[in-house]
């Protein structure tokens, strides 16, 4: 017998701690579409988007696997190719004592699945503010507690290690390092990333490092480092994968390296890997680009750097000249993350500019940052003349405020 009541399916609490700043405003940038103005899209890191070519072998290893009939299941961690691979390249710059290697959908499955492994109720991650948003929305959903440590802009968006020390507590079970940084597009420094291999040796702590952008290096006197080769004897779990450096980010192939001491990560990597049975595998056929991308040529990443350089600097130099703007000079990556004076939140002012004059940026607080400050993040991953012309516009909007 149907009924004429009607009742709401409620979503769960933890929920309402869930948000994703980039595509949210997206949101607001397909109703300016539909009024039929022209948007131009500084605001997500997809380099397909753009005049980035996926390299042709990888594509040929992807179709070959497919027609061979690799098209079911694939192993839970990772196909055996991909994951030597991955052990290869991690040796060879230097990374000891591999206790794991799990290939994901993205480095993001992998990321949430460390996280959830991970945490108990009312335990915590160290994440640094500003951050990617990816981590913020796991822990919401988890409903873990948040404990961000600020990123210093004034010393080139280094981690505060002061403020990193000052917020370890009985809870907190590991410190996330984003480097090279999204949104900030800083490289930390050897000696930085010393001290926080020295924190969590003295308060046992695990510590995870997103470096998905390692090769994306824009000048030549900047060095990346990565924090398990700086700090073997602790364990680390160190996420990287294609979609940024090889250009396939649809493709959805990212991975974890676990290094340290066996007895230390044992018991936690067997929880992990629970989780990764569960869901059973990453897409097997793209699992098969992973050697052909590591091991093949490498002749995209010259030419990408080149672009990335050359745009890099035209934002800087327009945030030079364009009034209330300041930005640390980014090193890595294709992200720039200036500092705005302006009287509105810094969502309020990229909502203007978006519904104004059309440009797509995402505002500095949906990735975190210092009270009182505003800051924006612009995706230069665009054409020389698309960024001459959104930047132009940013310039006229401040000016006719």
């Amino acid at each position: 017998m149907l009924s004429n009541v009607t009742y709401r399916i409620a979503p769960a609490t933890r929920m309402a701690n869930v948000s994703y700043a980039i595509r949210d405003l997206a949101v607001v940038a397909d109703q300016v579409a539909r009024q039929g103005h022209k948007i131009l899209y500084l605001n997500i890191g997809d380099p397909c988007k753009f005049d980035f070519p996926t390299p042709p072998h990888m594509i040929e290893a992807v179709e070959r696997a497919m027609r061979n009939g690799l098209n079911g299941y694939g192993e839970s961690l990772g196909e055996h190719s991909a994951v030597e691979a991955i052990r290869t390249r991690a040796e060879a710059r230097g990374f000891q004592n591999i206790q794991g290697i799990m290939v994901g959908v993205g480095s993001g499955e992998v990321i949430d699945n460390c996280i959830t492994a991970l945490l108990n109720p009312g335990d915590n991650i160290l994440t640094p503010c500003p951050d990617y948003p990816l981590y913020g929305a796991v822990l919401g959903k988890l409903g873990a507690e948040p404990n961000p440590y600020f990123l210093s802009e004034e010393n080139g968006w280094q981690p505060d290690l002061e403020d990193l020390a000052a917020r370890i507590n009985s809870r907190t079970k590991a410190i996330l390092l984003i480097n090279p940084n999204n949104p900030t597009g800083a490289v930390y420094s050897r000696a930085t990333l010393e001290r926080i291999a020295e924190l969590a040796r003295q308060h046992n702590l695990l510590i995870m490092a997103d470096e998905i952008y390692d090769q994306l290096i824009l000048d030549d006197d900047c060095k990346h480092v990565s924090i398990a080769t700086v700090a073997p004897d602790l364990p680390v779990i160190t996420f990287n994968g294609l979609s940024k450096a090889y250009l396939v980010p649809g493709w959805r192939i990212g991975w974890a390296i676990a290094t340290g001491p066996a007895e230390s990560l044992s018991d936690y990597l067997d929880a992990v890997y629970k989780l990764l049975r569960a869901r059973l595998s990453a897409p097997q056929p793209f699992m098969h680009a992973i050697a052909p991308a590591l091991n093949g040529p490498q002749d995209h990443l010259k030419e990408v750097r080149a672009k990335l350089r050359r745009r890099r600097d035209l934002t800087v130099q327009w945030a030079a000249s364009a009034p209330h703007i300041s930005l640390v000079k980014p090193q890595a990556a294709f992200y720039a993350f200036p500092k705005l004076d302006v009287p509105e939140e810094d969502k309020e002012f990229v909502t203007k500019l978006l519904q104004e004059k059309h440009v797509l940026c995402v505002h500095g607080s949906g990735f975190g940052e210092r009270p009182e400050t505003r800051h924006m993040r612009i995706v230069f991953l665009a054409q020389d003349e698309v960024l001459a012309e959104a930047y132009s516009n940013i310039t006229d909007f401040i000016a006719q405020r």
